[in-house]
Parts: C-alpha cells; structure tokens; sequence
C-alpha cells in the first residue's frame, strides 16, 4: 500500500509540474526564429512583444482569446495544487474505507480547465495575432511546440489521477 500511495504523490506531483511547464514556458507556437506562448511572442529570441501589447479593435479578438486560455490554465495549475494539499490533509483524517473524493473532484476540474484551455487555443490560435500583420505573417508558418503538447499531457495526466482518486480507498 505504502508503495502505491508513494506511485500516486509521484504521479500528481509531475501532472503539475506539466502544467506549470506548459503555463509559464514561451513554446506553444514555434517557428523558424520565433516563439510564442499564451503570454508573449519573441521574434528571435529578443524581441518579445507580451500579447496585451496588440491593438484590438474588437473586444472578442486576440487577447480577449489568450485571456480564456491564460485562466484556464492558471486556474488548472492552482486547482491542481489545491487537490494534492487536500489529498494529504484527506490522508490523515479520513477514516480507514474512505474515498478521497473532494480530492479526486478538484483534480477532475483542473483536468477540465486544461482541456479547455488547450482547445479554445487549438481553435483559434490564427485568430490571435490577426490584428498585427507583422507578427501574424512571421508567426503564421510554425507548429504547435512541446509546451502545447505537455498541456496536453498534463490534461491526460490529471485525468488519471483524478481518476485514481476516485478509486482509491484509504486501507492499513
């Protein structure tokens, strides 16, 4: 038992540091000489240009997209956090034949903000520079980088666990 709450710790402990990784790294978006993530876009590797910094003529352009997955994701990160501060303080007071079920919950809707957070920037990452051509037409030619995919992995990962949590019964 010892080695299967040992296995879980560990399996939640990297699902968020994936999501921090996929937060806070510039690599949703990489190309030939720049970089972009849901914060900022650099053009070679200097000139970095944060995504409020765009003019938007209309509120439902651009940075009003980056804002939903900028929440989403750091509300996945935090609930995360919060779902393993409360699996340890459920490790300790539950009863013996309990589930962890608030626990598994919370983990559950950070694997939901993260799913949607990387879809909306599925959806509409060409809708995100559309209002400044000279980043766009640089940015417009790349593929989706490996933060893109962590947040991904990381949606798998709080899945899992959420699931795990779920599951499992606090036992001797």
């Amino acid at each position: 038992m010892l080695a299967i709450l040992a296995f879980i710790i560990v399996f939640h402990i990297v699902s968020a540091a994936l999501l921090f990784i996929a937060t806070i790294d510039n690599a949703w978006w990489v190309g030939e000489g720049f970089s972009a993530d849901i914060w900022r876009v650099c053009l070679n590797a200097t000139n970095c240009t944060e995504i409020n910094d765009f003019s938007t003529d209309s509120p439902f352009k651009g940075y009003s997209i980056m804002q939903a997955v900028q929440a989403t994701m750091i509300l996945s990160t935090i609930l995360s956090c919060i779902s393993f501060l409360i699996f340890l303080l459920q490790l300790f007071r539950l009863k013996q034949g309990e589930r962890f079920v608030l626990t598994s919950i919370i983990q559950l809707m950070s694997c939901l903000c993260v799913m949607i957070g990387a879809s909306i920037y599925t959806d509409r990452r060409q809708d995100i520079h559309t209002d400044n051509y000279i980043i766009y037409a640089e940015t417009s030619e790349g593929s989706y980088g490996y933060s893109f995919i962590l947040a991904w992995l990381a949606f798998s990962f709080t899945f899992i666990s959420g699931l795990m949590y779920l599951i499992l019964r606090k036992r001797k």
